[in-house]
């Protein structure tokens, strides 16, 4: 019986190796196929990790990170204490929020609104139009709202001296700053950010519809039972994500449609850190606040987490 029993498991095992070392094999290749994104990730975002050190200490290039002075949290009080500090806060601020609730909304109304068109060749090309903006640098972006919004050539003021206004440098107006750049954020990247919605509008069971269809349910009320229900869950997984980027903007936007006579509404956290950090050489001070901008980033998004789990039931981890 003990040779009978030995002799019927050897072959089972003879018989898995081959089977797991064609597993390994395509595992590897797939790690290998993965490999370089990953480096690549570990070398720009965890290798720059040890530059913390900055904001603890007078930093000079001369000195290096580990020979300059120790001086602890002097940079994080002194910025702390600084009223232009909070003044580009809170545009910052104002500007991630304006975002979130003109912004966040948008990829959702046009994913649900490109999810009604019958006709699939007219929806592919209208999707593959919508995306087009994503990849235009910001300064190809600006170089387009200046064309229309130009006192001088621009489309829009054309049309207003046709009619018999008087042209005004909206591109200098620092009560129309804002809206012009969360119009621009919209513009550019409405298109892109629906794509993950057509992913979740993707896997929304067409039986459904057909049920309530059949319930005698419209357009509209198959829109709010039935397809914004099927995309909650990613909706707020992306709403967790923006609000924990509510204390920071996107520095190229700001830069290009800033100028110095909107330099009170414009300026914020990243180009202040930028002419700090670049142009006056402040290289611990501005390391300090961007290290207070991560901090702050990560409470928002670990809070917002939680707030969805509890709430929602949909949460990161």
């Amino acid at each position: 019986m003990a040779q009978s029993g030995a002799g019927s498991t050897s072959p089972g095992r003879a018989s898995s190796r081959p089977t797991v070392h064609r597993d390994w094999k395509r595992i590897t290749g797939l790690y290998l196929l993965i490999a370089p994104a990953v480096l690549l990730v570990f070398l720009f975002h965890y290798v720059p990790f040890y530059g913390i050190v900055i904001s603890f200490c007078d930093f000079t290039p001369y000195l290096g990170m580990f020979r300059s002075p120790w001086v602890g949290f002097e940079y994080f009080k002194y910025f702390l204490s600084d009223a232009k500090f909070w003044s580009v806060a809170a545009n910052t601020v104002y500007i991630s929020f304006l975002d979130l609730v003109f912004g966040f909304p948008a990829p959702i109304i046009f994913a649900l609104l490109a999810n009604e068109i019958v006709s699939r060749p007219f929806k592919k090309v209208m999707q593959t139009i919508s995306y087009l903006p994503h990849f235009l640098s910001w300064v190809v972006v600006f170089g387009i709202f200046y064309q229309f919004l130009s006192p001088s050539f621009g489309f829009i003021m054309h049309l207003v001296v046709r009619l018999g206004g008087k042209p005004v440098n909206i591109m200098a107006d620092a009560r129309l700053f804002r809206p012009i750049v969360v119009s621009a954020e919209i513009w550019k990247g409405v298109g892109w950010g629906s794509i993950l919605y057509f992913a979740a509008l993707a896997g929304v069971e067409e039986q459904l519809y057909e049920a309530a269809y059949i319930d005698g349910a419209g357009r509209w009320r198959m829109v709010f039972s039935v397809t914004l229900p099927g995309i909650f869950p990613m909706i707020v997984l992306l709403l967790i994500f923006r609000i924990s980027g509510l204390f920071s903007v996107g520095f190229d936007r700001i830069f290009v449609f800033s100028n110095p006579l909107n330099y009170s509404v414009s300026d914020v956290i990243g180009t202040y850190v930028y002419r700090l950090g670049l142009m006056q050489a402040q290289y611990s001070r501005s390391a300090a606040i961007g290290l207070t901008q991560s901090v702050i980033a990560f409470g928002l998004l670990y809070g917002a987490n939680r707030l969805s789990g509890r709430i929602a039931g949909v949460a990161l981890w």
